[in-house]
């Protein structure tokens, strides 16, 4: 089944809603997604696939800027590995997520077949990282982390940029608002991580 797709500029997403009896299987999904590499897909708890538009220069300058620093400190930290924004978490509620920046354990990791770890992963990252784009709306960005954090994240960061504000998510506790840092230091799963939040508000500027 291939898919062409034309995104308006300002449009934040498309969703493609299915009836119950004709919502893809997980297999179906994943064929999906192999026959359609140019579409930023992800799926809802629902079964609607959402195709995203290109984040734009800016944020994906601030979203690889993060997932650089989480990974020279999973390496050095050597508890875990990190991922950028082309991986694929396949959610306990059903849905298909990617994050921004993400970090997985090597004990949770250990509990998927060789095989399932080169397919969507099928587990929640410990500690995840999403960046507002401009299509963005916050209040659907927030209810996602919501979402990730309902799922089994530990901990979870919500970065705008042009607003130098980072959006602090954790188990039950309420969101925590961080305003101009300088830094932004890890807790919990990444404790030890420490991110340079200043080339992400400065941006490409």
């Amino acid at each position: 089944m291939q898919v062409n797709v034309a995104l308006p500029a300002k449009l934040s997403s498309v969703r493609w809603r299915f009836v119950p009896e004709d919502r893809l299987s997980e297999e179906s999904y994943l064929a999906f997604c192999r026959l359609n590499p140019e579409l930023r897909l992800e799926r809802t708890s629902q079964g609607e696939i959402i195709i995203m538009p290109p984040p734009g220069g800016e944020s994906s300058f601030r979203s690889l800027d993060v997932a650089a620093e989480l990974r020279a400190w999973a390496l050095a930290d050597g508890r875990g590995k990190a991922f950028d924004s082309s991986v694929q978490y396949i959610l306990p509620d059903g849905s298909a997520l990617s994050p921004d920046a993400s970090w997985v354990s090597n004990k949770a990791l250990k509990l998927l077949t060789p095989q399932q770890r080169k397919e969507l992963l099928r587990l929640c990252p410990e500690f995840l990282v999403e960046v507002l784009s401009p299509s963005d709306r916050l209040k659907t960005a927030k209810q996602k982390m919501e979402q990730w954090i309902a799922n089994g994240a530990q901990l979870a960061w919500l970065i705008d940029g042009d607003r130098k504000t980072v959006y602090i998510y954790r188990p039950d506790q309420t969101m925590q608002i961080v305003r101009d840092a300088r830094t932004l230091p890890g807790e919990g799963p990444v404790n030890g991580l420490t991110v340079d939040l200043r080339p992400i508000w400065a941006g490409l500027g």
